[in-house]
């Protein structure tokens, strides 16, 4: 990869990055309310969580290689090319831990997008948010070891 490209490539994912802090602050705030539409907030916050994760994933792979051919089965696909190391092309984002949590994040925004005739269940949310929080704790360090892979 050139260097202009890998300055273009950073840029965007820090900025990909803080919209995702935005999001993690976001659902700080809305853990702190009670009742039905706290839990939807919440809900809605851990949707768009993982889209921002997706967003990241797609600016990566846009950078290097994103030939996903299965387009029924491209989110899955997508987390999973970014648990892998591609030799000669870039190192894996994310470890075993990270992808798996990520996971349970993709199916949870999977029901949320088709669950509009369902009230979302505060239990499993609250799983949900503890995913997020493990996430929390490592997904910086990976992308950043990520970039030093360069």
């Amino acid at each position: 990869m050139g260097k202009e490209k890998f300055i273009i490539l950073k840029a965007e994912i820090e900025a990909q990055l803080i919209e995702i802090e935005g999001i993690y602050i976001k659902l700080e705030e809305r853990k702190r309310k009670r009742g039905a539409a706290a839990v939807e907030s919440m809900g809605y916050q851990l949707h768009n969580l993982y889209c921002a994760f997706e967003d990241l994933f797609r600016i990566i792979a846009d950078g290097f290689e994103n030939h996903i051919q299965d387009k029924s089965k491209y989110h899955v696909e997508l987390l999973k090319r970014m648990a892998v190391s591609i030799q000669g092309v870039r190192p894996a984002l994310l470890s075993h831990e990270s992808f798996i949590l990520l996971d349970n994040l993709r199916a949870f925004r999977h029901f949320f997008r088709h669950a509009y005739s369902h009230e979302l269940d505060a239990r499993k949310v609250r799983i949900v948010l503890e995913d997020a929080a493990k996430l929390r704790g490592i997904y910086k360090k990976e992308v950043n070891s990520f970039m030093d892979g360069f």
